[in-house]
């Protein structure tokens, strides 16, 4: 599995639409083009040609995430939440198709239910929802 590294990979796999979603995550994928796919097909579908191909130049599962701070405030709780995201991608990675995956925090957790930023507590309600995400996500469509 390959990481999303810069902005321009990131707010493409974003553009690509949202696959799946739970009340704190959202999972947007970017279908890479084949490499077969003609000039005149890939215009037709809106598609640029070259722009996702050299973006994402290894053709594998990319996967990025997105924790931004406005959700989790704490350095440590945005770290852990992005290894959690990482260790279970990883997980799924056979069952996911070669596209350019993000997995983005779209809510915050509770921190008076969640009082420590690394408590076993939170990390086992990330580690559900997550694994929900992922699930609904592999599922054939």
């Amino acid at each position: 599995m390959q990481r999303l590294k810069t902005r321009p990979q990131f707010q493409a796999a974003l553009a690509g639409g949202m696959v799946s979603r739970t009340p704190h995550f959202a999972l947007h994928r970017l279908n890479l083009p084949d490499t077969t796919v003609t000039a005149s097909s890939a215009l037709a579908d809106g598609l640029v040609v070259g722009s996702a191909e050299s973006l994402f130049q290894p053709k594998a599962v990319w996967l990025g995430a997105m924790v931004p701070k406005r959700w989790a405030r704490r350095a440590v709780t945005r770290n852990a939440i992005k290894r959690q995201i990482y260790v279970i991608s990883a997980q799924y990675e056979v069952r996911m198709p070669c596209a350019a995956h993000v997995v983005r925090l779209r809510a915050g957790f509770d921190r008076t239910q969640f009082i420590s930023a690394t408590s076993t507590l939170l990390k086992q309600a990330v580690r559900l929802e997550l694994e929900q995400l992922f699930e609904r996500a592999a599922r054939p469509a």
